[in-house]
């Protein structure tokens, strides 16, 4: 099919990734899905027999990155749609955390994700264009506890995609920033580092664990069409909240923060800055 597209999808061995992987190939399009452990992607390779290349990849890992961008494109001539969606979960207390998990945490959701973009941008560069899908979190723009560090690097990337975004549609490449809801994806199981428990938080937690409650979430397959659309978009959006409820629940905290902020105006308007 010489109108199918290419994409370069990281963190596909499961979750959204997977289920983005399994979307696009739906429609005929080829996929390369990298992930460090890349058996889960056995059977989809033989479903989609010619058209999946499973890719062995950590994203913390820089050269690996960049030597990984290259097999992508040599593996069906070209990148078209590149998803940053490799990530993990730091679960705990800001104060608990230790100095590892944290770089750990980042090199995954933050370092990783800026790795991916360099090393792909001058393919798309080259052949003059391509899309970008930075995933990021509905969360991403405030901190809660207990996932703190979580928000942090997803707030971070949110942050850097508004630059790279201006700093490349003049090459053709369009940036979004897909700030995804809670989707059944094992991020809270296989996908999660745990901190060590001060007992000063008990309570804190047990009111998060309470908050977060045990409702079962939407399927990753039921996100994967709002992704495979927007890729089809010829002008898409620099953002797009994915999921109906977390629609609603940032447009809460949007206009929640601004309240805030009109609430202390005049304290604000002392300095003439």
């Amino acid at each position: 099919m010489t109108d199918a597209r290419v994409w370069f999808i990281t963190g596909a061995s499961r979750g959204l990734g997977k289920a983005f992987a399994e979307a696009a190939l739906a429609t005929g399009d080829r996929v390369v899905a990298a992930a460090r452990n890349v058996g889960p992607l056995e059977e989809l390779s033989e479903k989609y027999p010619g058209h999946l290349v499973p890719l062995p990849l950590d994203v913390t890992d820089r050269q690996a990155v960049f030597d990984g961008v290259e097999r992508a494109a040599a593996a069906f001539g070209r990148l078209d749609v590149v998803v940053n969606n490799a990530g993990a979960m730091l679960y705990g207390m800001v104060e608990e955390a230790t100095e590892a998990q944290i770089r750990a945490h980042m090199d995954v959701n933050f370092f990783g994700a800026v790795w991916v973009a360099q090393a792909v941008l001058p393919h798309l560069r080259a052949q003059g264009g391509g899309r970008l899908l930075q995933v990021t979190s509905m969360g991403s723009g405030g901190g809660m506890a207990t996932v703190g560090f979580y928000g942090a690097g997803k707030a971070a990337l949110d942050s850097v995609s508004e630059a790279l975004a201006m700093e490349v549609e003049r090459f053709g490449v369009k940036v979004t920033i897909v700030q995804m809801g809670g989707y059944n994806t094992g991020l809270f199981t296989v996908g999660t580092t745990t901190t060590e428990p001060l007992a000063r938080y008990q309570h804190l937690r047990a009111e998060m664990e309470a908050m977060w409650g045990d409702a079962v979430a939407p399927e990753p397959a039921t996100a994967a069409p709002v992704i495979v659309q927007l890729a089809e978009l010829p002008d898409p959006p620099r953002r797009l909240i994915v999921g109906s409820q977390s629609f609603d629940h940032v447009l809460e905290m949007d206009q929640a923060q601004a309240g805030l902020y009109r609430s202390w105006e005049h304290l604000s308007r002392v300095a003439p800055g």
